[in-house]
């Protein structure tokens, strides 16, 4: 069954490199982003460089929803802050390592996004957005409330770095970032399984044409929910480490404007690639915290104006772009290839 829906669904756009890049490519690929995510911390400075691989993972979890699936979330900032603050909590009041306080919050996070699912999955487009928003404004409002157990306004403060007693790990940035990028990569990981699975193809069948994978005997919304509660999980990975990272959770990461920006990176680097989530990521967080360290105020003038360029300049985003016209290039030569060999028989 899910053959035949891979055959049926056309692959186009970005999901086509997927379908036919070399493999020794995409594993050299795969190698140059090990060595830059190893890389990183000596190039930038080890706080931001875990917050760009963590904000890189919720952006390649949104994509999960937004690129594969067709559901544009601008309620993910529920499950990140969620995750942020039940993260804090038990690393807080339990002492565990924190390895162990991130996945509770991911756990957390994926059973908040059971009943949030259940319930948007249900609606498509900027309906399924507008449900998802008025969800995570739910979930801000109760933490902005419970003011007794989040800390209100003033956050959660003192989220401890607790690691196995590893005192480098647990006072030095550095050695912190290098102890949180396995679970992270656990995360890009899982990602890239989940996209490039049957489970994976059914998505973009169901992206593609929801008609024609109901009538094959799919039933869309368990699948869409499913999407919905891994991305949810993924994004709880990558706020608790954020949270660790900063030892402290403010209620912004609850904010609906925390989903816009998770969305903007996705977009800028190139919906429905992972690893333009990844590249969109890096450089807004690299571009936002080289405007701070210089004194600019008007960041956010500064990346609307970004992002309109990149919008209107690549119209499938940077890695988006890029890819496709590479694919595209490769694509003409394979068929000039087959064409001069066809010709050379003919003549023969």
């Amino acid at each position: 069954m899910t053959e035949s829906v891979i055959a049926e669904s056309p692959v186009t756009g970005a999901d086509a490199p997927v379908a036919s890049s070399n493999p020794r490519q995409r594993w050299a690929l795969l190698a140059a982003g090990l060595v830059a995510a190893l890389a990183l911390p000596w190039f930038v400075y080890p706080p931001v460089a875990t917050d760009i691989a963590a904000l890189a993972l919720f952006a390649v979890a949104l994509d999960i929803l937004l690129g594969y699936t067709g559901l544009l979330s601008f309620g993910h900032a529920a499950f990140w802050g969620s995750s942020a603050y039940v993260t804090g909590l038990i690393a807080t009041h339990s002492g565990v390592p924190f390895p162990v306080a991130v996945v509770g919050g991911a756990v957390f996070a994926m059973v908040l996004a059971l009943p949030i699912g259940y319930l948007s999955v249900r609606r498509s487009g900027i309906y399924f957005a507008m449900v998802t928003l008025a969800f995570a404004q739910m979930v801000y409002f109760i933490g902005y409330q419970w003011s007794g157990l989040t800390g209100g306004e003033n956050g959660l403060q003192g989220v401890p770095r607790n690691f196995f007693g590893i005192e480098l790990v647990e006072t030095d940035s550095f050695y912190f970032y290098y102890s949180a990028l396995p679970i992270l990569l656990l995360g890009m990981w899982t990602a890239w399984r989940i996209v490039h699975s049957p489970f994976g193809r059914v998505l973009v069948s169901i992206r593609d044409n929801t008609q024609r994978a109901r009538a094959l005997g799919y039933e869309a919304e368990k699948y869409k929910l499913l999407a919905f509660v891994l991305s949810a999980g993924l994004t709880g990975l990558a706020g608790g480490v954020f949270a660790i990272n900063h030892g402290f959770v403010a209620l912004t990461e609850l904010h609906w404007s925390t989903s816009g920006e998770v969305v903007l990176m996705t977009v800028l680097g190139g919906i429905g690639t992972l690893w333009g989530g990844i590249l969109g990521a890096f450089l807004t967080v690299t571009l936002s915290d080289y405007l701070t360290s210089s004194g600019f105020d008007g960041i956010d003038l500064v990346t609307g104006s970004v992002f309109i360029v990149v919008v209107l300049l690549f119209r499938r985003g940077i890695w988006g772009t890029v890819r496709h016209q590479w694919l595209a290039r490769q694509l003409r030569r394979e068929s000039s290839r087959r064409s001069t060999g066809s010709i050379g028989r003919t003549r023969r």
